[in-house]
């Protein structure tokens, strides 16, 4: 096996295993688990554009050249999680109560899977490039995966599930991430799948722009504001950081 495959087999399970932060919400309170989860998601949102603008997108340009075809795939990426959203009626929750036009049990998991299995073709498509990217595009799924999974849980939970039932099923729907990748891995020894890079750029930045920073802006309280924005630079950071340490 290569190198680019145990990368993206650890990267699979480890990404796997983030459902498991689930669990925090039952040793928190409500209150300081609404505290904690919008600044994570507006550090998602920033990691998200990061990752996409400064280390995947440059990527693809370097492999590809300044293309027509890797701007197409970036709209195909950002056009194909618009289409799950306007038809499968999925909107990635960030919240821990449940959302009347939110998927509540069975089918928030089946669209969660989905996410997932995207998300591991990206990665592993980042990895067959550069490794260097592909770590830098797991940081940044890995931001979201965090809010998101705290958001899943919480649902789930709500929606009268036990608390071992919800994490045991948020695992599996995780796992799809790792298949997602594997079969990327194994496409990619019969077929160049570069394509899998700019796609993933657009659907970060589609994650990013109409699942995230809507729950974190136009707060009622200014001071809120304040902390989401600030939290939202940090995650653009922390990219810009890494792409400056990478390339150094």
């Amino acid at each position: 096996m290569t190198e680019e495959f145990w990368w993206i087999l650890g990267g699979g399970v480890l990404m796997s295993l983030i459902a498991l932060v689930g669990s925090v919400t039952l040793v928190l309170s409500a209150r300081t688990l609404r505290k904690l989860l919008l600044p994570l998601v507006a550090i998602a949102a920033g990691s998200l554009i990061g990752g996409a603008l400064l280390h995947m997108l440059p990527a693809a340009i370097e492999k590809e050249g300044n293309s027509l075809a890797v701007y197409l795939w970036l709209i195909a990426g950002f056009t194909v999680f618009l289409c799950l959203e306007q038809f499968l009626q999925w909107h990635h929750c960030h919240r821990t109560e449940h959302k009347h036009e939110r998927p509540l049990g069975y089918l928030l998991l089946i669209a969660d899977g989905l996410h997932n299995f995207i998300g591991g073709l990206a990665v592993a498509g980042s990895f067959l490039i550069d490794i260097r990217v592909g770590v830098t595009t797991w940081i940044a799924a890995a931001a979201h995966e965090i809010p998101q999974e705290l958001g899943d849980f919480g649902v789930l939970v709500h929606g009268g599930w036990s608390p071992r039932k919800a994490l045991l099923f948020n695992f599996l729907s995780a796992l799809t991430f790792l298949v997602g990748g594997l079969v990327a891995y194994a496409v990619s020894l019969q077929i160049d799948v570069s394509f899998l890079v700019p796609f993933a750029a657009g659907n970060f930045l589609y994650i990013a722009a109409a699942d995230l920073i809507p729950e974190i802006k136009s707060h009622e309280k200014w001071s809120k504001n304040v902390v989401h924005f600030v939290a939202f630079l940090a995650g653009v950071l922390l990219l810009l950081l890494v792409r400056l340490f990478a390339h150094a």
